[in-house]
């Protein structure tokens, strides 16, 4: 059984970014001709998709692992064998 933790509701975010961040952040702003906020908030949302994605695939691989369906070290060691003599 799965423990949920209740998520706490955000209602404003700072984000402290070091002066470096901060210079590579108005420079990438300023060649796409963007706003760094905006930019800021993309980069956070791609962040968000991607880690959302590793968590269902790791999710799956549990599940397959719980139904049996996984390979052992030494047949993916032949079936790497395989492809580069390909």
């Amino acid at each position: 059984m799965t423990a949920f933790r209740s998520t706490p509701k955000l209602t404003g975010m700072e984000v402290h970014l070091t002066p470096e961040q901060q210079n590579q952040l108005a420079e990438l702003a300023a060649q796409r001709g963007r706003d760094a906020d905006a930019l800021a908030l993309e980069a956070i949302s791609r962040y968000l998709e991607e880690e959302a994605r590793f968590i269902e695939a790791v999710k799956l691989g549990e599940a397959a692992l719980e139904r049996g369906e996984y390979l052992t070290h030494e047949q993916v060691g032949k079936r790497l064998d395989r492809l580069f003599r390909s």
